[in-house]
């Protein structure tokens, strides 16, 4: 009987955590009589890429990304539309994809929702070529994006020391959004298309999103002043910026979006230089990843619960 292909590609630079012990736990995880892997380390942007689609074409059965958002999209986008399933390890700094799935950030938790081979097969959208699995956006989060992948400090805090500088230099544009629901235009401190819920680091930008449905949920901050800012974080953190009354929210297929110059997109997080234009669209259903099924959420929930319970408790006694 032929072995089962995988292939691990670890990004060794995403996140701040060390990956030098991955390739031993992978490989002692899975059986080596059972399974034929190849382990591969990136060396360069795009090389996660180049080694998902090769693993693809050779029918792996699964290619598990170990890194953050950039590396799972590089990986994921060489899979789409493919018999590969994506596996995913989150050792990056927002790991929105995964979170947003139920995947667990503890490496070892991860890679037994591997282990179980529970597949889900979710949706993903184009923006002018660019393929995206969580968000895509314009505004004040491309623009703190484009800053932190030039800053050599990764990590939590140097995302927000990045944040807070760009609130001061940021200036708001203005866009007209052509959505199946007709023609808006508007000016916008940020402009997000949302696959899935969250940026990373359960910060939701579009609570109600689903990466099943076929659509993307647009979400349309008007410009803040400096007194809405608090309200507006806690909101994202807290799963209520859908009720911001400077939001505007959509649900489509398609969009169009005109701006008066070219600037900066985040693709899952990562900058690139766009036109003045820009098409979004999403495709139904194109990515098979590993994911946690229904039953391992409700039971991670009970225990949550009862380890709030616990705490409760001894709190009370003491």
């Amino acid at each position: 009987m032929a072995k089962e292909k995988v292939c691990l590609i670890i990004n060794p630079v995403s996140g701040t955590e060390s990956k030098k012990n991955i390739p031993e736990d992978v490989a002692a995880a899975f059986d080596q009589k059972k399974v034929d892997l190849m382990i591969r380390v990136t060396g360069y942007p795009e090389h996660a890429t180049e080694i998902a689609r090769k693993a693809a074409k050779r029918k792996y059965r699964y290619v598990i990304a170990a890194g953050g958002d950039g590396t799972v999209n590089e990986v994921a986008r060489a899979l789409v539309n493919t018999s590969t399933t994506l596996g995913i390890l989150p050792l990056g700094s927002g790991n929105g994809l995964a979170r947003d799935l139920g995947i667990p950030m503890d490496a070892e938790k991860a890679l037994g929702i591997i282990l179980r081979g529970n597949t889900r097969t979710i949706d993903y959208g184009i923006a002018n070529d660019h393929i995206f699995f969580c968000t895509c956006g314009f505004g004040f989060d491309a623009f703190v994006s484009d800053r932190f992948a030039e800053d050599k400090k990764r990590g939590p805090l140097g995302y927000v020391r990045n944040v807070l500088e760009s609130v001061v230099d940021f200036r708001a544009e203005e866009y007209e959004i052509t959505s199946d629901e007709g023609i808006i235009r508007e000016k916008a401190f940020i402009l997000t298309c949302a696959n899935a819920s969250q940026y990373g680091n359960d910060a939701f930008i579009a609570p109600g999103a689903s990466m099943d449905d076929g659509k993307m949920n647009v979400s349309i901050l008007k410009p803040l002043n400096a007194l809405e800012i608090p309200q507006t974080t806690i909101q994202l953190f807290t799963k209520n910026i859908d009720k911001n009354s400077k939001m505007i929210s959509l649900l489509t297929r398609n969009l169009h979006i005109k701006r008066a110059r070219p600037g900066v997109m985040h693709i899952d997080g990562d900058p690139v230089k766009t036109d003045t234009e820009i098409t979004v669209r999403m495709i139904h259903k194109g990515l098979n990843v590993l994911a946690p099924s229904l039953s391992d959420l409700v039971e991670r929930k009970r225990k949550e619960n009862e380890n709030v319970f616990s705490a409760l408790t001894r709190w009370f006694n003491e």
